[in-house]
């Protein structure tokens, strides 16, 4: 790697300080990636590079933040701080602002720089690589992309990339692969296929890939299916690391079966709920797992976020809720925020938390679920929360210090020999 004497000892970012990596740092956030998927495939022998590596690696666990879901989790591991600090609370929220339901996905709802900007401010190479293009924008948000020293895009856009927009005019040439279906295993393999061939010609200082968790979502751990999407990563990243590359790989979130004996969803639809308790239409719940990819999970995760009308009585309303079977907790905004790191004015006046076999729904009618072909899997609530943290160096970790997913950057760079000044 081009290091010249400009670049500096170290970057800091949101109160944080992260040292310039001698090699090159790939970091991988594998969606929906419990523990025991990767426990699961290097036990029966599917991950064999990751096997020799964790010999002189580091094999952690750590925890995400909740709502253990992808949008509040990615932007934490890229700014290194909860959502408390950079904003983005959900995959979806209610906007104060507007009144409206929307999308997270917008830049304008980020209320920091990422890890990215500020090593590429300083000089850095900067590429990422996401499955869905709801993440990119966020993600690359402050990249200069004329640069010629960062690149951002998604598989499921690959070939509509252009140099102002990502860095690169087509992202799909350079991969050299047909654009995958966003319901496929091969949109993930897309963007390992797509961090090779840019360790090859671009070799970033710093790269990350975040995967879409549709395996996890259908498929155990230890299964066929699983252990064969593992096995692919696996490949792929012995040749990052054939490529002078350091590895360090963690989740957005876990993931866990979320249905009953009959293999039908085990669902607690809290508007219905709510509508006993004061009266139809009175309160109104946030599901902030919600996407446009409703194959995945029908909208259906452990986390939910209520607004009462004003004349509510809030502590009564929560001695209602959690009488409910199958709801593990439920909070004040106050205190839910607080337990959880998130923005007060991103949340509603409840959150509500369901048990590690419950989802939570608004109303039956508004759940289309006719596309969830497998037993539903997913996630949302505390019980998603343990996800690993994992870097192909020896990492030395103060004991008891609680990690965190978004503690990677950290680990990787400040904890290990790859540490320009320790290399």
């Amino acid at each position: 790697m081009d290091q010249t004497p400009s670049h500096p000892q170290s970057v800091s970012v949101n109160g944080r300080t992260y040292a310039w990596p001698s090699q090159p740092l790939v970091v991988v956030c594998i969606d929906g990636s419990e523990p025991d998927y990767i426990e699961q495939a290097i036990a029966g022998g599917h991950m064999p590079f990751l096997e020799k590596a964790l010999k002189g690696g580091s094999d952690l666990r750590a925890d995400c933040v909740v709502p253990s879901f992808t949008n509040p989790n990615n932007l934490s591991i890229v700014t290194g701080v909860p959502p408390k600090v950079h904003g983005i609370s959900g995959n979806f929220f209610l906007d104060p602002d507007t009144g409206e339901e929307v999308m997270m996905n917008d830049p304008k709802f980020l209320r920091t720089d990422t890890i990215f900007k500020a090593f590429h401010d300083a000089g850095a190479k900067v590429a990422i690589v996401t499955a869905k293009d709801k993440l990119r924008r966020l993600l690359g948000h402050g990249l200069d992309f004329t640069s010629g020293r960062a690149v951002a895009f998604s598989s499921e856009k690959a070939d509509e990339t252009t140099l102002a927009e990502n860095g690169i005019a087509d992202a799909q040439a350079l991969v050299g692969r047909p654009i995958p279906d966003v319901y496929s295993a091969d949109l993930s393999e897309f963007i390992f296929d797509a961090g090779v061939k840019l360790m090859e010609t671009m070799r970033p200082d710093v790269m990350y890939l975040s995967t879409t968790d549709y395996i996890q979502h259908k498929h155990a751990p230890g299964t066929p299916v699983a252990n064969a999407f593992y096995a692919m990563m696996d490949g792929y990243w012995a040749k990052l690391d054939a490529l002078g590359a350091v590895l360090a790989m963690t989740a957005d979130h876990g993931m866990n079966a979320k249905f009953g004996a009959d293999g039908q969803p085990d669902v607690i639809y809290l508007q219905e709920v709510l509508d006993g308790i004061l009266g139809a239409g009175k309160a109104r719940v946030i599901l902030p797992i919600t996407d446009p990819y409703v194959v995945h999970h029908g909208a259906l995760g452990s986390f939910a976020t209520v607004y009462l009308p004003p004349d509510a009585d809030t502590s009564a309303v929560i001695s209602k809720l959690a009488a409910v079977s199958g709801v593990q907790k439920v909070y004040d905004k106050k205190h839910g925020c607080a337990e959880f790191e998130l923005p007060e004015d991103r949340l509603g006046d409840l959150i509500v938390v369901s048990d590690k076999a419950k989802v939570l729904g608004t109303s039956s009618d508004r759940h289309d679920l006719s596309q969830l072909k497998e037993p539903l899997r997913s996630h949302g609530g505390v019980t998603e929360q343990k996800v690993p943290l994992i870097v192909t160096r020896t990492a030395s970790i103060d004991s008891g210090r609680r990690l965190r997913n978004f503690d990677i950057f950290d680990v990787a760079l400040n904890h290990t020999a790859l540490a320009r000044n320790a290399a």
